[in-house]
């Protein structure tokens, strides 16, 4: 059997800061290769990544997740990367995000059986380097891969930390898209004692500015929050008092739902500059850059089977959810249907993040019971 905490422990020891992957695969394919998976390693460009398979036959239950961690930056109270254990909570960068929950997963297919006992179909694993990353050389690269080797997956499981309070009680049945836009006002330098031989970027685009922030995209749906534009940077890069700047920079990034597409969002801000140009004479360009797309897995059989199993450990019915940022299950909605279900977020990202060993043991009981409702009754 597999100790799903001393195996967390063992993945946090290996600081894997994107995209570096410091021998974290190595101790997971280990364990895989131990209980009867076919390891296969898929580096990409600068990101290793793995996916393992028991079994041969169909339905393929998939567990989706990432090795790689973000730095863990100053001030932590126990080394980052050491894996301690204090007063019963696992302390570590990837404790909530999300090793501990690879090594549940690991856990529960231990206990699921042998490959003799899979008869009823395969289990894999997709684990990759570069979540945190911008996504390139990970999971969306190793999913063409198998579409080019005709492997198919049939529903997928993301790790993720979805619970609000404690493992099981949250889980994702869709996420927002993600749109960024950098928008460039292009003047002319100048005095600003002589204000009239310059063209000031600024009044423009912040004029552009205030309009998007007050547009309210939509107020949202049975599934969905309301989707948000929100400015993250305005740069101007003008170090002088006296110097009308020629330039001038604003960045944004929508979370939007599925009553838009990047295209109609990107077509209205178009309209938008338009209109800021027409008035003023501005020069302003934009440039779009889409991080992903809203998706949904309705509830259903997949649904409802994955919430029942869950309620059976927990004693809790899990609430659905859209919310949060991106996650690599907006690749992986192409290929199969995907849910994601893991420990509480709340110190992901942060320093000291940390998560209770008894939760991830009950995030390994929540894995089984999937596995063993999974294949005694596969949804269709």
């Amino acid at each position: 059997m597999i100790d799903p905490v001393a195996l967390a422990q063992d993945l946090i020891r290996r600081p894997s800061v994107t995209p570096a992957d410091a021998g974290a695969l190595d101790v997971l394919q280990a364990a895989l290769a131990g209980l009867g998976f076919v390891c296969q390693r898929l580096p990409f460009g600068d990101v290793d990544n793995l996916y393992a398979r028991r079994g041969e036959s169909g339905p393929n239950f998939c567990f989706a997740g990432h090795t790689d961690v973000v730095p863990p930056g100053d001030g932590w109270r126990h080394a980052p990367f050491d894996g301690v254990i204090e007063d019963g909570t696992l302390f570590g960068r990837g404790a909530a995000d999300m090793k501990s929950a690879i090594a549940a997963f690991v856990a529960a297919a231990a206990r699921h059986g042998t490959p003799s006992t899979d008869s009823r179909g395969s289990i894999s694993l997709l684990i990759t380097g570069d979540e945190e990353g911008i996504g390139i050389n990970g999971t969306k690269k190793v999913l063409g891969w198998l579409k080019d080797k005709g492997e198919k997956l049939d529903h997928c499981i993301v790790g993720e930390p979805t619970a609000t309070a404690q493992a099981g009680d949250t889980i994702k049945i869709g996420r927002r898209g993600s749109l960024n836009i950098e928008l460039a006002a292009v003047g002319v330098q100048g005095h600003v004692g002589y204000p009239a031989q310059a063209k000031n970027p600024i009044p423009p685009l912040a004029l552009l500015v205030t309009r998007l922030s007050a547009h309210r995209l939509d107020d949202g749906n049975a599934h969905f929050d309301p989707s948000n534009l929100c400015f993250t940077t305005i740069d101007v890069g003008n170090p002088a008092t006296n110097v009308i700047p020629g330039e001038a920079r604003a960045r944004l990034n929508i979370r939007f739902n599925d009553l838009h597409t990047p295209e109609s969002l990107i077509a209205w801000i178009e309209a938008e500059v338009a209109k800021v140009v027409a008035e003023t004479g501005a020069e302003i360009s934009l440039t779009p850059q889409v991080s992903g797309v809203s998706f949904l897995t309705p509830p259903g059989a997949f649904t409802g089977l994955v919430a029942e199993a869950t309620r059976s450990v927990t004693g809790i019915a899990p609430a659905f959810s859209t919310s949060g940022g991106t996650s690599d299950a907006r690749f992986i909605k192409d290929a199969c249907p995907v849910l994601e279900l893991g420990l509480a977020g709340a110190t992901m990202h942060k320093v000291d993040e940390c998560v209770p060993v008894a939760q991830i043991s009950a995030l390994a009981d929540i894995y089984a019971a999937i596995l063993k409702a999974y294949f005694e009754n596969p949804p269709k």
